[in-house]
């Protein structure tokens, strides 16, 4: 593609978009990567670049503006986008991003639009040979690369890979994302309105492609619980209900590598006794009380004075001081065991989130020839493979290892 930009981040004046712009400046300003930042306010935009210290291109297109989206669009290799809630403000963009040939990376948790994007694209994204990508921060890259990484390992040392997997959140610092929890309430609202949404978000195989959404995996859990493989509670992961659907549809379009019965499930680690199932019973209602009151309500009001807003984040201090560190168990079918983990150097909503990002944007632009020959709207493993796992291991602070 003859575009005049390697990579466009738009959004580059919010919180998160502001650290992939300021990432993509250090670690990319003194090579020949051709990016530019863009949003819909200018003055914005020249205050981020002053206090960057960089020249990048600025262009100006609100979401709404399909004209400006598509002047912006035809300029781009790639689209790296942090403007959500996705469903609100994302559609038009992706649609002019497969238009004219763009490819496209976003942070989107949203399992809804995700889902109505793939039905509206992929197949015209898939005949361009675009790639578009949905979860390409801290949902879902950790789990979808830590599966990966796993099953390769499985291979080499007990010549199979695993028929089950289980990841288990060991240990995590780091504030909740403002931009996460709109999205999330975005959703709640739009299964109020839309029933048959709550069939999307409950349904393991919600993402998958047409014809292939079945399996033996369960809902992802809902409860506090004993885990005897890992011997110690469990809590739900409040990420797993996009993570393990991004692992199930990236599963299906390569093919089912693992075997068409293979099932993965995620949670989070909370400790052994009656400490552990307490701490595993707190987190479970903290969750609750965060995520569960409806829109509007009074409930709902109380519990976001004490929520951080779209655009608010931690300082450079707390990013920098955070981290995560997520354990992947899985079994072969004749019984062998592999326990691997992935580790992350930053808090992940912001700090590690936007390293992975902007990673997965310049994969996008200079790496296409060596990428899966995979297409459409793909999930990161199966559009970038070894290449990008290469990159967030030598860029974006990911560490793999096997326990």
């Amino acid at each position: 593609m003859n575009k005049q930009y390697d990579v466009v981040v738009y959004g580059a004046s919010g919180f998160t978009g502001r650290l992939v712009a300021e990432y993509l400046h250090n670690r990319y300003g003194d090579t020949p990567l051709r990016w530019a930042m863009a949003g819909r306010n200018e003055e914005k935009l020249k205050k981020v670049r002053q206090d960057i210290g960089c020249d990048a291109p600025i262009i100006i297109a609100d979401s709404k503006d399909k004209t400006a989206l598509d002047k912006m669009t035809a300029q781009a290799k790639v689209i790296c986008t942090t403007v959500g809630p996705y469903a609100k403000y994302g559609s038009d963009l992706l649609a002019s991003c497969v238009n004219h040939s763009a490819h496209y990376c976003d942070l989107s948790g949203e399992v809804p639009w995700m889902r109505r994007m793939i039905d509206n694209h992929h197949e015209a994204a898939e005949a361009k040979k675009l790639k578009i990508v949905h979860s390409c921060g801290f949902d879902s890259i950790p789990s979808d690369f830590g599966l990966y990484y796993h099953q390769a390992q499985a291979k080499e040392k007990l010549g199979a890979y695993c028929s089950s997997v289980s990841m288990r959140v060991r240990a995590m610092k780091g504030k909740f994302s403002g931009g996460t929890l709109a999205s999330g309430q975005n959703v709640i609202a739009e299964a109020i309105k839309d029933k048959s949404i709550w069939k999307v978000l409950t349904d393991p195989y919600g993402l998958n492609p047409p014809g292939e959404r079945k399996g033996n995996d369960r809902r992802d859990l809902n409860k506090v619980e004993y885990d005897d493989q890992f011997n110690s509670w469990i809590a739900p992961f409040v990420m797993s209900n996009i993570n393990t659907k991004i692992v199930r549809r990236g599963h299906a379009l390569r093919g089912y590598p693992y075997g068409s019965d293979f099932q993965y499930d995620e949670a989070t680690l909370t400790g052994k006794g009656w400490k552990g199932k307490m701490s595993g019973k707190m987190m479970h209602t903290v969750t609750g009380l965060v995520m569960g009151p409806k829109p509007g309500t009074l409930m709902r009001k109380i519990v976001d004075k004490f929520l951080p807003d779209p655009g608010e984040g931690p300082s450079p201090e707390e990013r920098k001081n955070g981290y995560y560190k997520l354990l992947f168990k899985g079994k072969t079918e004749k019984g062998d065991t592999l326990a691997t983990q992935m580790t992350g150097d930053m808090d992940p909503g912001y700090g590690s989130t936007s390293k992975m990002l902007g990673e997965a944007a310049v994969c996008l632009a200079l790496d296409q020839e060596d990428l899966p020959s995979c297409y459409g709207v793909v999930t990161p493993v199966a559009a970038m493979g070894d290449v990008l796992l290469n990159r967030l291991v030598q860029n974006a602070g990911l560490t793999f290892s096997v326990k």
